[in-house]
């Protein structure tokens, strides 16, 4: 006798999954120069004022603003030239009432100096004076010290995920080590007697295994490690054997295909030979993806996806790619999104979320969303779109003209 699907809506799934699951989030630490796209494990304070020292910020002329007072081009201040101040060199001059040296950008403001008096507005009378155009106040093109951050300041959160300026700012700090998430390992399973590597020719009734490299890619993506194990047949032994050999090695598991209701169904048994709880969600009302199953398996995350492929891809964002968020301590990221008029009506009904694929076109300069009508076995329907639209639970559809939200891939 067939089981029947118990369907939840993907928020209160989401919700049911997270009651059980309790994300700890293992740490590693990485030099900074490779942490790009890592998430912090730790809080990060800076160790000293950045910049140390008052910085010019200008080429021209350190000098004491209140000897430029009501300079201009026809009554000028004159100020005496006393050296230059280097790159990369303590200033060896000290800026005393009625006195200036030369500075470029970036180097040290000398001692006495309060502001910089651009190049542009002084003249060169001799080699040891120059006219001041334009009076400065004080501070005027300085960077002073800690005015980019402070010493004991919070410089980046734990669950921070960093981005090439992030690093930039760590190592102006010397900070060169820090403590990063390890990236989650996501063990994915292809199950189905049809199925073959694409490197091999399909024969009668098979077809290229296709998800466990898009959802590799999407976990790459996400920030987590794939560990792709292949594929195993419509084999209840096999399928055991492969799943708690994968789990036991992984952070989590996703099997794509078997967990739709049928007499071939297998994933849901599987599942709930892992470990406890088991299966906590066994279908969600939801389009493309409704036989999804949510599992946690003596603490480790276990999920059954359906096998066409923009199913298995439109689940894994669903459930799979929060998940691993949530065990490298980062905030979900939230989705790009565009508005657009929609080109045509999108039919629904009412208790079941429609994730409904669009391309964007461009009409009289206005950004309207097409929708790609494809079966989910259709990868190209993927591949065409641009983004998707939600249909919500208790909507009939959406009217052509309205207004949607683009979720842009």
């Amino acid at each position: 006798m067939r089981e029947l699907l118990d369907l939840r809506p993907p928020d209160e799934a989401w919700r049911i999954f997270c009651e059980h699951f309790d994300p700890r989030v293992a740490a590693e630490r990485v030099p900074v120069r490779e942490t790009l796209g890592r998430v912090l494990a730790e809080d990060l304070t800076a160790p000293h004022d950045l910049p140390a020292f008052p910085r010019c910020n200008m080429d021209g002329y350190a000098v004491r603003a209140v000897d430029t007072y009501g300079a201009s081009p026809g009554l000028p201040a004159y100020l005496e030239v006393v050296g230059e101040v280097m790159m990369g060199e303590t200033p060896a001059v000290h800026i005393g009432p009625g006195q200036c040296a030369l500075v470029h950008t970036g180097g040290a403001l000398p001692p006495g100096a309060d502001a910089v008096v651009m190049i542009e507005v002084t003249q060169a009378v001799d080699e040891t004076s120059i006219e001041v155009l334009k009076p400065v106040a004080v501070g005027e093109n300085v960077i002073q010290v800690g005015e980019d951050v402070r010493r004991g300041d919070m410089v980046l959160p734990a669950g921070h995920q960093l981005r090439p300026q992030d690093l930039g700012g760590l190592l102006a700090l010397g900070i060169t080590e820090v403590a990063v998430a390890r990236r989650p390992r996501v063990a994915i399973l292809s199950q189905g007697d049809e199925l073959v590597e694409p490197e091999q020719e399909p024969g009668p009734g098979q077809v290229r295994d296709i998800n466990s490299y898009t959802l590799a890619a999407l976990t790459e993506q996400a920030g987590g490690t794939p560990v792709r194990l292949g594929i195993v047949g419509d084999d209840l032994d096999a399928l055991q054997k492969a799943a708690a050999t994968a789990l036991a090695q992984a952070d989590i598991l996703v099997m794509s295909a078997g967990s739709s209701v049928s007499a071939r169904d297998m994933t849901a048994q599987v599942v709930k030979s892992l470990g406890k709880p088991g299966v906590l969600v066994h279908g969600v009302s939801l389009r493309p993806g409704k036989p999804t199953i949510l599992a946690v398996c003596d603490g480790k995350p276990v999920f059954g996806l359906p096998g066409n492929p923009v199913s298995a891809m439109n689940t894994f964002r669903l459930f799979v790619i929060p998940t691993i968020r949530l065990l490298l301590g980062a905030e979900l990221q939230p989705p790009l999104i565009v508005q657009a008029r929609l080109a045509r009506n999108v039919p629904s009904a009412t208790g079941r979320e429609d994730h409904v694929q669009v391309r964007l076109e461009e009409r009289d300069g206005e950004p309207w969303a097409v929708p790609i009508f494809g079966k989910s076995n259709l990868i190209y329907t993927l591949i065409r779109a641009d983004g998707e639209i939600v249909v919500p639970l208790d909507s009939n559809g959406v009217a052509e003209g309205e207004v949607v939200s683009v979720h842009l891939h």
